[in-house]
């Protein structure tokens, strides 16, 4: 159970994706207790009407192409709160240590001297694909997934990823913020001998009443991607696995349909 939140504390909380019923025990708790919310557009936004009344609530959302706070100007103020004695309450979608750079919150604030404590959120990279029915790995289909990030291109000098290497692992393929450069990520998996057959899908909103999903061979993704207007968010499933429609089989809410 979560002890009560002290007093100069920071708590990085994972909301999940999407719906608000998607947010831990242990991360509604803590947001109930906050002196401070700062929080991210892609966090489960209802969730903050738990808040305590009196509760600072500070959006600090990176929007594509738009207003942006500086993750050093988050750093800064979540240190900035705690040490003012604050119980401060990091808050985002998904999970805080899965591109949400939870850790990079972290070391700047143990550096400041403030306590940090987490609490890990149900992640999109897998959430997404299962509210779709696809299950990331199955008995027969995939044994492993890989989860990436597509936020820059393959061959772009900031990329550490071996995209060639990841069309030969026979694992589920799972690409998050992956819409802008999709048609070149494709493209260099196909170059590298993935089959343009394969299964590929993408679930966008996840979680949301505005939830879709697309699915095509992986060699006509990119163009059908592009025909339905697919923005962020959004997730890229690649494998066996992405021909599987499980939704029918397994109860799901109507409000993620």
């Amino acid at each position: 159970m979560l002890q009560p939140l002290e007093p100069g504390t920071v708590v990085l909380v994972g909301g999940g994706p999407g719906d608000p019923d998607l947010i831990t025990v242990g991360g509604l708790r803590a947001i109930q207790q906050a002196d401070v919310i700062i929080y991210d557009r892609l966090a489960p936004l209802e969730v903050l009407d738990e808040a305590r009344p009196d509760a600072e609530k500070v959006d600090v959302g990176k929007i594509p192409r738009g207003p942006q706070t500086s993750q050093d100007d988050i750093n800064a103020m979540l240190i900035e709160h705690a040490l003012a004695g604050k119980k401060v309450v990091r808050f985002k979608g998904g999970d805080n240590f899965l591109f949400g750079r939870g850790g990079e919150e972290a070391l700047e604030c143990a550096a400041a001297g403030v306590p940090v404590r987490l609490i890990p959120g149900v992640s999109s990279s897998i959430a997404a694909p299962a509210l779709a029915g696809i299950p990331v790995t199955h008995r027969g289909l995939a044994q492993g997934v890989t989860i990436v990030s597509g936020h820059v291109p393959p061959g772009d000098p900031r990329s550490s990823l071996n995209w060639r290497a990841m069309a030969t692992t026979g694992t589920t393929l799972v690409i998050l913020m992956g819409v802008k450069y999709l048609p070149e990520i494709v493209a260099e998996l196909l170059g590298a001998g993935l089959d343009d057959r394969t299964p590929a899908a993408i679930v966008m909103n996840a979680g949301s009443d505005q939830m879709r999903t697309l699915r095509a061979p992986v060699s006509e993704l990119a163009g059908l991607a592009v025909r339905a207007g697919v923005t962020p968010p959004a997730i890229t499933i690649i494998g066996a696995v992405a021909e599987l429609e499980l939704a029918q089989a397994v109860q799901v809410d109507e409000a993620q349909n």
